[in-house]
């Protein structure tokens, strides 16, 4: 706390643990079990409550709360936790709810993320790294979304939902089953509309990769996603198509959104 620089009128309850270097601005609240790491800012009239971990270098703007109970009817209490990597953006208005005992108990969130203004994290989902949640982004109980997803302004994700690594969500999209890895979906009722190439060429990915993925996303199309995948996997794929074929193949018994408005299984 001696390292901290703390606003006269900001409340830190006893038991909250403060890094160095860590600064709390004017009206904050800081609960009894949070801990905040070296160098994290709350900028003003932000709350931070329960259970909840903040990782170094993030910066919380103004009327952020994070960590307030989780937004179910069945929840009752229980010990539940929320985890925040390092260096993430939260912007003004942003909400973020611990997990529950029906869903683990743990909502977490990766490093080096952004998440605009009014945005919300739902109870026990797990959000990778460098993710971008745009502008009143809503993302329901239960979801993963790997690293480097973006979703894009005024979009909602249906619970338990899965978003692939590297998949974009574009503005004003309903997304109501899981996302292939590298995926592109838009559209007011989402449907995958091809691949995410901008990202893939950020992340460095060869006209090869991107030609094998589009490759297999016309394989998808005609058929059962399950069923191609499982086909395809037994032939020893590698890279960026193994990823695919691992989600598709992995723990989840929702549709996927396909190449045209229909889910497909």
């Amino acid at each position: 706390m001696a390292e901290a620089r703390i606003h006269p009128s900001a409340v830190i309850e006893p038991g909250a643990q403060i890094g160095a270097g860590v600064e709390i601005g004017p009206f904050c609240v800081v609960g009894p079990k949070v801990r905040l790491h070296d160098g994290v800012v709350l900028k003003s009239h932000v709350v931070v409550s329960g259970d909840t971990e903040v990782g170094e270098g993030t910066a919380i703007f103004p009327f952020a709360s994070i960590g307030e109970v989780p937004q179910d009817l069945k929840f009752q209490g229980e010990d539940v936790q929320l985890r925040i990597g390092a260096r993430n953006r939260i912007r003004e208005y942003v909400t973020m709810n611990p997990g529950t005992a029906g869903g683990g108990s743990l909502t977490s969130v990766g490093d080096d993320g952004l998440f605009m203004a009014s945005s919300h994290v739902g109870h026990d989902c797990r959000i990778g790294d460098r993710v971008i949640l745009a502008n009143s982004v809503a993302i329901a109980g239960h979801c993963v979304l790997e690293d480097d997803v973006i979703v894009g302004g005024l979009s909602g994700v249906h619970q338990w939902v899965r978003i692939g690594r590297g998949a974009m969500i574009g503005a004003v999209t309903m997304v109501t089953a899981d996302v292939i890895p590298y995926g592109l979906v838009q559209g007011p009722r989402g449907h995958l509309d091809g691949l995410n190439v901008v990202g893939l060429k950020r992340r460095g990915a060869s006209r090869a990769d991107i030609a094998a993925l589009r490759e297999l996303l016309g394989a998808l199309g005609q058929g059962s996603f399950r069923d191609t995948a499982r086909a395809r996997a037994e032939g020893g794929a590698t890279g960026m198509e193994r990823d695919v074929l691992d989600f598709i193949l992995g723990p989840s018994d929702r549709s996927f959104l396909a190449p045209h408005p229909a889910p497909q299984k």
